[in-house]
């Protein structure tokens, strides 16, 4: 029987990239509807990406997950080769009783005692969490406060360029993407600002511009019902707490697979831009915001995104840069030992081609998707990038998985350092789309002016 991990690995490895320079993406829309019941489970056991159409199998997904996190997950993976087989054959009345059955044997599995994940603390609680850092409040730098607006303004179009670059080509493997596109170093397509990364900072931003600084998880979970109608992996589960009023921290933690994944990490730039030069509340501002939807190490790793897009603030060199963040992490969690793993490897590699294949080797049990692979990509772009962002983007594309949030996270970096080059930010124009009602269309400097404003409080 093949383990979870197995399975995903062989799809993603298989998977060759659509090429989007002739097809086009499948975004939502503020009109669109989503899928419930049968529709959903159906969509659950064989989805497509919607920006590059890189397949994915979610309940595939969620048995992986709970395996890398130390449950034995043997009955649930005996139950993957029947759902697959009857999703395939469209036997819905089947395939609901049996996903019953599978998502019980995942919510019930025992936890294996001996595996590596119970040898690390995750403490919870912010108060435990700062607690265990490797460093005091610094407090906020006032040399982040030149040039505010400006580098902010770059930190956004950073974003925006990798999010909308990446996106075409995210879910695929480094060999693959390389049949299609060979080399890249500019946009595959015209750059699509929609994603479901940006929507969940665009969220967060109404409820600070109303709480400020005493925002709560609370407060960011209910404007979630609010305004986002549909999410994705943790995203998804932590809407489906809240409907049933669950609210945080418990939505992130209660019953999600995908607690540890990517969801978080890759929406702390704003709690960095809105803490410009401030690495701690810009960590405390990524602990309450990630709790909504994730638990222990996804919630470090929107602390170490956040921390990263702060000090970009008042830093020049992105490998110190990448050192000094992770004094703001857990220093006994799982999270803070595979960043520093993840740093030894660069450290001891000339060659980012050879470091990314050590670590792909590293992390092949994870999925795609996961917040550790994709950690390790964007320390490999950071510190062989020279704080070039072509030279980064390239990279992150070399190196796949899940490339619009990484790049979105490289880039806030290097745009609020160094400015964004004009190849990547004009095709960008002024204009951020999204599928929440409202917010369809947005001006980007109309939105970062509004940010570093909010910062300034």
């Amino acid at each position: 029987m093949k383990k979870a991990w197995q399975i995903d690995r062989e799809l993603r490895l298989a998977a060759v990239p659509m090429d989007r320079r002739t097809h086009s993406s499948q975004w939502y829309d503020s009109s669109t509807v989503f899928p419930t019941g049968d529709d959903l489970i159906a969509m659950f056991w064989y989805s497509r990406v919607p920006g590059s159409g890189a397949p994915e199998i979610p309940y595939v997904e969620m048995v992986q997950s709970m395996d890398n996190r130390g449950y034995d997950m043997s009955a649930a993976e005996a139950l993957l080769p029947e759902g697959m087989a009857l999703a395939k054959g469209g036997d819905r009345d089947a395939l609901r009783r049996l996903t019953v059955e599978l998502l019980a044997a995942i919510h019930s599995a025992p936890r294996i005692e001996s595996a590596p994940y119970w040898r690390y603390e995750h403490p919870a609680r912010w108060e435990d969490v700062r607690a265990a850092m490797a460093t005091q409040d610094p407090g906020c730098d006032p040399r982040a406060l030149d040039r505010l607006e400006e580098r902010t303004l770059a930190g956004w179009l950073g974003q925006l360029a990798g999010g909308s670059f990446g996106t075409a080509i995210e879910g695929y493997q480094t060999a693959r993407i390389a049949e299609v596109y060979g080399e890249i170093d500019s946009y595959v397509t015209a750059p699509e600002t929609t994603n479901d990364d940006v929507v969940y900072e665009l969220v967060l931003l109404d409820v600070f511009e109303r709480a400020g600084r005493a925002i709560t998880s609370r407060d960011i979970g209910l404007e979630w019902v609010k305004q986002i109608p549909f999410g994705w992996s943790a995203e998804w589960v932590a809407l489906h707490n809240l409907n049933d009023g669950i609210l945080p921290p418990e939505s992130g933690a209660w019953r999600n697979p995908y607690s540890d994944w990517i969801g978080a990490q890759m929406r702390g730039m704003i709690c960095g831009m809105l803490a410009p030069g401030w690495p701690m509340e810009a960590a405390r501002l990524a602990h309450i915001d990630g709790v909504v939807s994730h638990a222990a190490n996804g919630v470090y790793g929107e602390m170490y995104a956040a921390v990263l897009s702060s000090l970009a603030y008042v830093r020049s060199d992105p490998r110190a840069l990448l050192e000094e963040a992770v004094r703001y992490l857990p220093q006994r969690s799982e999270y803070a030992a595979v960043v520093a793993g993840c740093l030894e490897t660069v450290r001891s590699q000339s060659d980012p081609a050879q470091a990314w294949r050590v670590l792909d080797e590293r992390f092949e049990q994870y999925n795609w998707i996961h917040a550790y692979p994709n950690i390790a990509a964007d320390i490999l772009a950071l510190w062989y990038g020279g704080g070039d962002m072509t030279r980064s983007f390239s990279l992150l594309a070399h190196a796949g998985l899940d490339v619009d949030c990484n790049a979105g996270l490289v880039g806030t970096v290097l745009g609020v350092m160094n400015g964004v080059p004009e190849k990547w930010a004009a095709p960008l124009g002024d204009l951020l789309e999204t599928y929440l009602k409202g917010k369809e269309k947005l001006s980007i400097r109309e939105l970062a002016d509004r940010t570093a404003r909010l910062a300034r409080k």
